[in-house]
């Protein structure tokens, strides 16, 4: 991980069927992620948001993706203010916003590399598998798309952000904690060329196992590799405050163990943070541990 990093927002919650993960970016600013992260040694920026769009200003649009003109817009916003920040020598850290925000994330980082000829690996930490497409989703919501879009499955003004798909190679993308697939979705996880890593795999075979295969899957003929971590990963017992919680996530020390991993690698370039909604928080409880993990990704230590 670079020496300094930029923080950036994406308050979007187009992508989503549940509003208040707008706020997301403010409550975790609120937990003093800048200063915190500051601490850890990294000359820190916070570069704003990314510009969206509020719903009460526009129609949704049609009911299989809603707001997909006005997320593609803020998706590719935020993609070139992720690969300003990575030419100007900063690792990004993303804040969301819905999920469907690392359609842009993804893009930036992987337009970055593809400048230099290099390729990026992604590890998607979420308790769904975000490989719905608009003929597959049963909600419409965007926010269950983003990671079909990173390897070209799907919309085009999200597939291929930047004019180029797909941002990264399915073969090179890992799949973390996933215990909510829809029924149709699942052929496009099995069939994709993603490795996808359940819950019931962390149960049985422990998180650094999980996250040593996932570092390696990720880095297999690659510069670096993103992070891509949606908060409703967590058991809901720990991380209240999401956009769709799941009961049966992974545990705080677990949850922290996937980012110590990750720092342990050194092969971390970027990572975004997503779907923290304060409206159904508890006392900011979730933003947070979305800090405690932002921390551990970037070297925080116990000794």
């Amino acid at each position: 991980m670079r020496e300094s990093i930029a923080i950036i927002g994406a308050p979007l919650d187009l992508g989503s069927g549940r509003r208040g993960v707008d706020m997301g970016p403010s409550a975790v600013r609120v937990a003093n992620v800048f200063s915190r992260v500051a601490s850890l040694g990294y000359d820190v920026v916070d570069l704003g948001n990314a510009p969206v769009v509020q719903a009460e200003m526009v129609g949704e649009g049609p009911a299989n993706a809603k707001y997909l003109p006005q997320i593609a817009d803020t998706c590719t916003a935020l993609a070139n203010m992720v690969k300003i920040a990575m030419e100007s020598g900063r690792a990004p850290i993303i804040l969301g916003g819905d999920h469907s925000i690392a359609a842009g994330t993804v893009a930036g980082v992987s337009g970055y590399f593809r400048a230099k000829k290099e390729k990026i690996g992604l590890i998607w930490v979420d308790a769904h598998a975000d490989m719905n497409t608009p003929d597959s989703s049963p909600s419409g919501n965007v926010h269950g798309m983003p990671l079909a879009c990173c390897i070209g499955i799907g919309p085009r003004e999200l597939t291929h952000i930047g004019g180029h798909a797909p941002q990264v190679d399915a073969r090179n993308v890992a799949l973390v904690g996933i215990r909510s697939v829809d029924q149709r979705e699942r052929n496009y996880v099995r069939n994709s060329g993603v490795t996808a890593f359940t819950m019931r795999d962390v149960d049985e075979r422990g998180m650094r196992t999980v996250m040593e295969d996932a570092i390696r899957i990720a880095s297999a003929g690659t510069s670096a590799f993103h992070v891509s971590f949606d908060m409703d990963v967590v058991d809901p017992r720990e991380a209240p405050g999401v956009g769709t919680p799941v009961k049966g996530g992974l545990t705080w020390r677990e949850a922290h163990l996937t980012m110590e991993t990750v720092c342990d690698s050194g092969l971390m370039c970027s990572m975004d943070v997503v779907e923290v909604n304060p409206v159904i928080d508890e006392v900011n409880r979730t933003a947070v541990l979305a800090v405690e993990l932002i921390m551990s990704a970037l070297g925080n230590r116990i000794l």
